[in-house]
Protein backbone atom coordinates (compact mmCIF):
# COMPACT_ATOMS: atom_id res chain seq x y z
CA UNK A 1 0.00 0.00 0.00
CA UNK A 2 2.55 2.57 1.03
CA UNK A 3 4.56 1.80 -2.50
CA UNK A 4 1.18 2.72 -4.61
CA UNK A 5 0.81 5.87 -2.20
CA UNK A 6 4.07 7.08 -3.09
CA UNK A 7 3.78 5.98 -6.91
CA UNK A 8 0.55 8.13 -6.50
CA UNK A 9 1.91 11.55 -5.31
CA UNK A 10 4.86 10.88 -7.52
CA UNK A 11 2.47 10.80 -10.61
CA UNK A 12 0.32 13.73 -9.08
CA UNK A 13 2.97 16.03 -8.81
CA UNK A 14 4.29 15.36 -12.18
CA UNK A 15 0.88 16.28 -13.52
CA UNK A 16 0.65 19.38 -11.10
CA UNK A 17 4.59 20.07 -12.53
CA UNK A 18 2.95 20.23 -16.04
CA UNK A 19 -0.13 22.30 -15.50
CA UNK A 20 1.61 24.46 -13.51
CA UNK A 21 4.39 25.15 -16.08
CA UNK A 22 2.35 25.00 -19.19
CA UNK A 23 0.74 28.72 -18.86
CA UNK A 24 4.06 30.13 -18.83
CA UNK A 25 6.02 28.17 -21.49
CA UNK A 26 3.59 27.83 -24.08
CA UNK A 27 3.40 31.44 -24.92
CA UNK A 28 7.10 31.90 -24.53
CA UNK A 29 7.45 28.69 -27.31
CA UNK A 30 4.98 30.22 -29.40
CA UNK A 31 6.96 33.66 -29.11
CA UNK A 32 9.83 31.88 -29.70
CA UNK A 33 8.74 30.69 -33.21
CA UNK A 34 7.50 33.85 -34.44
CA UNK A 35 10.29 35.95 -33.41
CA UNK A 36 12.96 33.33 -34.77
CA UNK A 37 10.62 33.44 -38.03
CA UNK A 38 11.30 37.14 -38.35
CA UNK A 39 14.57 36.96 -37.72
CA UNK A 40 15.52 34.29 -40.35
CA UNK A 41 13.34 36.42 -42.96
CA UNK A 42 14.95 39.81 -42.25
CA UNK A 43 18.46 38.50 -41.64
CA UNK A 44 18.30 40.38 -38.53
CA UNK A 45 20.25 38.49 -35.96
CA UNK A 46 20.38 40.65 -32.61
CA UNK A 47 19.99 38.79 -29.18
CA UNK A 48 18.07 41.51 -27.90
CA UNK A 49 15.14 41.26 -30.20
CA UNK A 50 13.85 37.92 -29.46
CA UNK A 51 15.20 37.91 -25.47
CA UNK A 52 13.05 41.38 -24.63
CA UNK A 53 10.24 40.37 -25.72
CA UNK A 54 10.23 37.13 -24.87
CA UNK A 55 10.89 38.17 -21.22
CA UNK A 56 7.64 40.68 -21.34
CA UNK A 57 5.39 37.70 -22.48
CA UNK A 58 6.55 35.24 -19.78
CA UNK A 59 6.23 38.50 -17.29
CA UNK A 60 2.55 39.09 -18.99
CA UNK A 61 1.86 35.12 -18.86
CA UNK A 62 2.78 35.06 -14.74
CA UNK A 63 0.96 38.13 -14.30
CA UNK A 64 -2.01 36.76 -15.68
CA UNK A 65 -1.76 33.03 -13.95
CA UNK A 66 0.45 33.23 -11.29
CA UNK A 67 -2.40 33.14 -8.88
CA UNK A 68 -3.83 29.92 -10.57
CA UNK A 69 -0.50 28.38 -10.22
CA UNK A 70 -0.46 29.22 -6.40
CA UNK A 71 -3.91 28.06 -5.92
CA UNK A 72 -2.74 24.77 -7.54
CA UNK A 73 0.39 24.26 -6.22
CA UNK A 74 -1.34 25.25 -2.34
CA UNK A 75 -3.78 22.65 -3.04
CA UNK A 76 -1.39 20.03 -3.76
CA UNK A 77 0.64 20.47 -0.71
CA UNK A 78 -2.12 20.44 1.22
CA UNK A 79 -3.84 17.68 0.32
CA UNK A 80 -0.16 15.89 0.23
CA UNK A 81 0.09 17.57 4.23
CA UNK A 82 -3.46 15.76 5.21
CA UNK A 83 -2.33 12.58 3.87
CA UNK A 84 0.53 12.35 6.05
CA UNK A 85 -1.49 10.91 9.64
CA UNK A 86 -2.75 8.28 6.92
CA UNK A 87 1.45 6.80 6.28
CA UNK A 88 2.36 7.05 10.25
CA UNK A 89 0.90 3.98 11.89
Amino acid sequence: MDQDFFIDVAQRALWILALGSAPILIPALIAGVVLGMVQAATSINEQTLSFVPKLIIVAIALAVSGSSIMILLADFTRDLFAQIPLLVR
